[in-house]
């Protein structure tokens, strides 16, 4: 495991010396497997800080119990601690949308937050390899494109994903080994949400029927096609340059005549790229 994540930082620069990492730990196995191996995490002539940040959603009723269990982890370790509790369900009502996306949208302001006030410059989020395949395989059901087909990357961002080579097996094992005892949230076995339904009930059918090393596969996968992205977003650039007659804030004029002699793949990436360019700017 420890080399696993090692290679993963080295191969993605995803720590560099003087860093300060926020590390999203919920309790669960993900996310104190990669606490636990980044807090003694030697990388050669890297030095790096980390502190902790924990969202109590309200949602279980041991969430509290997960909080304290986290906490009391990072007080025996010397570890910065931050926590805070918002009522997950209540926003989600409140502004129309689902518990998932509400949850997911306090995550991250309450880890920009922490970014902020620890004057850190990355956030640590502990998918794995499962999540990755789970969100390939929902991305398909959508009618997802390439770059959808890729899954989560390993960096985006100031947000990095350390454990992406591991699956989640491996990651069980670690904690059963270092005697962790992870909190479990029941919730994951309940298939009410998509992505609980993909992963308990699709990805064990597919492994039992047709595949049984349908993880390994759909992530070769996901790396061809992350190479062919990468390969396309460069040709898209090139054209990009030679279509362009002006540029400058807000306005992007391109050569019309040649746009509509372009390849229809091209001529979808051109336009992303376009919109990209026009609004996405930092």
């Amino acid at each position: 495991m420890e080399n696993k994540i090692l290679q993963m930082v080295e191969k993605y620069n995803l720590i560099e010396d003087g860093d300060k990492l926020v590390l999203a730990v919920s309790g669960g196995p993900d996310s104190m497997c990669m606490l636990d191996i980044l807090k003694q995490l030697k990388i050669k002539g890297i030095t790096f800080q980390i502190v902790v940040a924990h969202l109590n959603h309200r949602i279980r009723k041991e969430a509290k119990e997960d909080e304290q269990y986290v906490e009391n982890y990072c007080k025996r370790n010397e570890i910065e601690f931050y926590a805070k509790s918002i009522d997950v369900q209540k926003l989600a009502h409140t502004n129309k949308i689902g518990t998932e996306e509400a949850g997911r949208i306090v995550r991250y302001e309450f880890f920009d937050e922490i970014l902020k006030k620890t004057k850190a410059n990355k956030i640590a989020i502990a998918h794995n390899k499962n999540d990755k395949i789970e969100t390939i395989l929902m991305h398909t059901l959508r009618g997802s494109g390439m770059e959808g087909l890729k899954g989560i990357e390993p960096k985006r961002g100031n947000i990095i994903r350390p454990l992406l080579a591991c699956e989640r097996t491996e990651i069980e094992q670690y904690c059963k080994e270092k005697q962790l005892n992870p909190r479990i949230d029941k919730t994951n076995f309940e298939n009410i949400y998509q992505r609980n339904k993909i992963r308990n009930v699709v990805i064990p059918y597919i492994q039992k029927e047709l595949n049984p090393n349908i993880i390994q596969t759909i992530d070769r996968l996901s790396d061809i096609l992350t190479y062919e992205d990468e390969y396309m977003e460069k040709q898209t650039e090139a054209v990009y340059r030679r279509l362009v007659l002006e540029e400058e804030k807000g306005k992007i004029v391109i050569d019309l005549k040649k746009f509509n002699l372009q390849e229809i793949v091209i001529k979808s990436r051109l336009i992303r790229y376009i919109i990209k360019r026009l609004f996405c700017k930092t």
